[in-house]
């Protein structure tokens, strides 16, 4: 049996995913302290294939690399979307991200939505009478 009690050393993971592209952004656990920034759109050649989740698989592995050269081995992670008064909705990249950084052997803490959502905020696009198709 072993009896060592394993040890977690925990950073934040900020990944913020639009429809169109996956920025993943590793922080300490305070949240100040950058240690690496990393989108799916720098991964990829064509700019088509930014929103791809391929691309974003490739980011996170960069992320994790850096990450367990500084020696964490454990994340929070906070997704969050456009919001405001643009979409709400989680673009792909995010489960593709996370499923990934798991792969890599770190573990997760807690999963939070970090989606900006407006309190009567600005009027949305579209004018009086919507969008006519």
């Amino acid at each position: 049996m072993n009896t060592k009690k394993d040890r977690y050393i925990f950073g934040t993971l900020h990944i913020l995913a639009t429809k169109n592209n996956t920025i993943i952004h590793a922080t300490d656990i305070t949240g100040t302290e950058t240690i690496s920034r990393i989108s799916s759109g720098c991964m990829a050649k064509n700019n088509k294939d930014k929103k791809s989740g391929y691309y974003a698989m490739l980011a996170s592995q960069e992320i994790s690399k850096t990450c367990k050269k500084i020696g964490l081995n454990a994340f929070h992670v906070k997704i969050r979307a456009k919001g405001g008064s643009s979409s709400t909705i989680i673009g792909q990249g995010a489960s593709i991200v996370i499923r990934s950084i798991i792969r890599e052997g770190f573990k997760i803490g807690r999963i939070e939505d970090a989606t900006p959502t407006p309190t009567n905020g600005t009027r949305k696009k579209g004018g009086r009478r919507g969008r006519r198709v």
